[in-house]
């Protein structure tokens, strides 16, 4: 059982930065397939950013440019740089894991296995 612990969340000014971090349990010595989906209220699940074993990264187009995946230093951990945001990002953010590979797709980031609690973005004008 992966647990994942996503953090760094808050709130923010329009054109404010932000940075989340996801790091998961022990996973042997196998590669998660990774990445961040978010929820805003009333609205349903939206993936945003995954990244592959490789370090490939996708994008949905609503971040493109302005947020950016990377791998952290630990196996099995990211982060997300989020710039320029606006209050259509605000939402939950959640880091999610899946032990299957070639997921690095964002429509298929919500689906993915594992998901960490969540953490709260909120960016106010």
């Amino acid at each position: 059982q992966v647990q994942l612990a996503d953090s760094g969340g808050g709130s923010v000014q329009v054109g404010g930065s932000l940075r989340l971090s996801c790091a998961a349990s022990e996973y042997g010595d196998r590669s998660l397939s990774m990445g961040w989906f978010r929820q805003a209220p009333g609205k349903g699940r939206e993936g945003i950013a995954c990244i592959d074993i490789d370090g490939r990264a996708n994008y949905a187009e609503s971040v493109k440019g302005r947020f950016t995946i990377s791998q952290g230093d630990a196996k099995n951990s990211l982060t997300l740089e989020m710039s320029s945001l606006n209050p259509e990002d605000t939402a939950m953010y959640y880091c999610a894991a899946d032990g299957r590979r070639d997921l690095c797709h964002v429509e298929s980031i919500p689906l993915y296995y594992w998901w960490g609690q969540g953490t709260q973005v909120t960016v106010s004008s």
